[in-house]
């Protein structure tokens, strides 16, 4: 079972672990989960600090390749230490061979590298954002209506050369199709021409929750502006290096990939 309170090896009592601290999600590669504890706790994922909110929530979650196990620490006001060990899940992903591709559709010229780098900085930018606010406590929804088109974590090898995997999730439709938040936030992006993903935004939802939704032929929105679950963020379309139209949905935590389609399943089907 994906998803439940809690999978792990345990130093220390269980009956302790479930009054003071609950994990809810998925513990898989491309996972999220999201934690309730001691508001005045401090957590540690793989040694690293977790804000944790007034309300006593807290989340982190699994690339693509994460390995077996994490360690999560909690230390609680009153000295009291818990040590986790997360048995976290593998997967298996879709590889695509494809030969016989011109050069330049392979290797990006030394001008659009340098294009490339640019963009790259300033979305390395706002996915190290973390804002104090439980945004995504909304739920999530999909984000248009169409075909599953691509999935998370399916790899291409072109000419021989391994690709970057997908980390996103492909939903085919017409140009014009509407694109809506799947969760509250706040716009951190709005750009109509990025060299790989075209016309993006891209979506705070707080504690370094950040959504891109990619490809758009328009863009309804602007940076800076908070938007609630189901505004409209623009129009599917094949902008970027788009082989048709199809909105590429993904969803990070911090320099983590996640799986946005593990979130969907209570949701209403697109």
């Amino acid at each position: 079972m994906r998803y439940f309170v809690f999978i792990c090896t345990l130093f220390f009592a269980i009956n302790a672990f479930a009054e003071r601290t609950t994990l809810t999600g998925d513990m898989t590669q491309g996972g999220l989960v999201t934690g309730i504890t001691d508001p005045a706790a401090k957590v540690y994922f793989e040694g690293r600090p977790v804000s944790v909110s007034a309300g006593g929530r807290f989340v982190f979650g699994f690339g693509r390749d994460f390995k077996p196990s994490a360690s999560l620490r909690i230390v609680y006001p009153d000295g009291t230490e818990e040590s986790h060990s997360l048995v976290i899940s593998k997967r298996e992903y879709q590889i695509e061979r494809v030969d016989g591709l011109p050069p330049s559709k392979v290797t990006p010229s030394p001008e659009a590298l340098a294009r490339i780098k640019k963009e790259n900085a300033e979305i390395a930018r706002i996915r190290g954002i973390e804002t104090p606010e439980e945004w995504f406590l909304s739920g999530w929804q999909w984000p248009a209506k169409g075909r599953i088109s691509g999935v998370y974590g399916s790899q291409r090898i072109l000419n021989d050369v391994p690709k970057r995997p997908h980390f996103g999730l492909d939903i085919a439709a017409p140009v014009g199709t509407p694109v809506i938040a799947s969760t509250d936030g706040m716009v951190r992006m709005a750009e109509p021409d990025l060299f790989y993903t075209g016309g993006t935004v891209m979506i705070d939802h707080g504690y370094g929750l950040v959504s891109v939704y990619s490809h758009l032929s328009k863009i309804d929105v602007k940076a800076g502006e908070f938007i609630r679950q189901g505004t409209k963020l623009g129009e599917i379309g094949a902008t970027g290096r788009a082989s048709g139209p199809h909105l590429d949905w993904r969803l990070n935590w911090f320099n983590e990939r996640l799986d946005p389609e593990l979130l969907l399943r209570t949701a209403p089907s697109n």
